[in-house]
């Protein structure tokens, strides 16, 4: 892209989240919800109770409900950002959703499967508030239940290691490029954001860094064994294989003791 004049917008916290909701599926268009989705459907047949009842935590704009709905579950769906389920609603009109924290949430009726993609399981910001996330999870399972989740080790973390993807909506184009920052120790580590409009002669970026929990593989395993037996799988969603004790994220599947 050639040089144009540069409009630097900086936002802090969830505001990037918050304000560009109408962009968040554009921001996430390169992903592959439906091969994510019939994975842990996959995972559930093999470590579940055979049930059918779903919900997805930190659920966005409700593609991942869309395609459970698709396969036939009754799926349901979480979020602490209204503008995102408002989305999911018009997405989703049969599911239900609920504007709550998944660190603190509470359902009528215990399910089957929980999900949480896209590693906002870090979302949870510290290990305390992950610790009561993995014990509200718990308590809304049924027996034999199962909660499935991506993660990030802290210790494998490239600070220099950013993904980019670019999509054109409406008369502008948009890069979008996101990267892990961990400064070395303790349980803070970010999702920096970074989002280019070229628009008209002109453009626009916006800087965001996300609060994140920073948690070992092995520190999340041990919060994890009160209450689940856990399975750790290499990120892959077309093929199941166990984790390689080497690679920086892993997909974990987890059964209700």
């Amino acid at each position: 892209m050639r040089d144009l004049p540069n409009t630097q917008v900086s936002m802090s916290g969830n505001a990037l989240y918050t304000d560009l909701s109408g962009y968040y599926d554009l921001m996430c268009a390169d992903i592959d919800y439906q091969a994510q989705s019939h994975c842990v459907q996959r995972l559930q047949q093999l470590f579940g109770n055979g049930g059918c009842h779903h919900l997805d935590l930190a659920c966005g704009t409700g593609p991942h409900v869309r395609h459970f709905l698709d396969a036939g579950y009754s799926s349901s769906g979480l979020d602490i950002n209204q503008p995102m389920l408002d989305r999911a609603a018009l997405r989703c009109p049969e599911a239900r959703f609920s504007c709550q924290d998944m660190c603190t949430f509470q359902i009528e009726q215990p399910v089957d499967l929980i999900t949480c993609f896209l590693y906002s399981i870090h979302y949870s910001a510290s290990i305390e508030r992950l610790t009561a996330c993995i014990a509200s999870v718990h308590a809304a399972l049924a027996s034999g239940g199962v909660f499935c989740f991506n993660a990030v080790d802290k210790q494998r973390i490239d600070n220099a290691s950013f993904v980019s993807h670019s999509a054109q909506h409406g008369d502008g184009q948009f890069r979008f490029s996101s990267g892990w920052y961990y400064r070395g120790e303790g349980e803070q580590q970010a999702l920096r954001l970074r989002i280019e409009r070229s628009q008209a002669q002109k453009t626009e970026v916006w800087h965001d860094e996300h609060p994140m929990v920073a948690v070992s593989f092995s520190e999340l395993q041990a919060l994890l064994a009160p209450y689940f037996e856990v399975q750790v799988l290499e990120h892959d969603y077309q093929r199941l294989l166990p984790w390689d004790g080497q690679s920086g994220n892993a997909f974990f599947a987890c059964t209700r003791r």
